[in-house]
């Protein structure tokens, strides 16, 4: 299984190709000095793979790399991600206890 993460900047996202195929994406909206990631998807027959979370590891590594730019986690698999990597939250333009209560995720048993 080989994965890839591309930045495609024409259409605001992330995305995970599998073996040549594009299999999920994660899509942001720009602000001044942030990347706002409102949704993320993977193709539901690809599922159980870990691939959101390699699909986030190289999102959060190419801002990383490209600097300047901070993370604003919408969609509730961006928070929960982000919320398990506290080492990734210096990239984080908002309190991470805030976009987990902004998100409104349902409470875990």
């Amino acid at each position: 299984m080989t994965t890839e993460v591309i930045h495609n900047t024409e259409q605001n996202r992330y995305e995970i190709w599998l073996d040549g195929e594009k299999v999920g994406h994660a899509d942001y909206s720009r602000m001044p000095g942030q990347l706002q990631l409102v949704h993320t998807e993977v193709d539901p027959a690809h599922q159980g793979k870990q691939l959101a979370g390699i699909l986030m590891q190289g999102l959060v590594d190419d801002v990383r790399a490209t600097g300047g730019l901070k993370l604003v986690p919408v969609c509730s698999y961006t928070v929960m991600w982000l919320k398990r990597h506290p080492e990734q939250h210096d990239l984080l333009g908002v309190d991470i206890d805030e976009a987990v209560a902004a998100c409104r995720l349902p409470k875990r048993d």
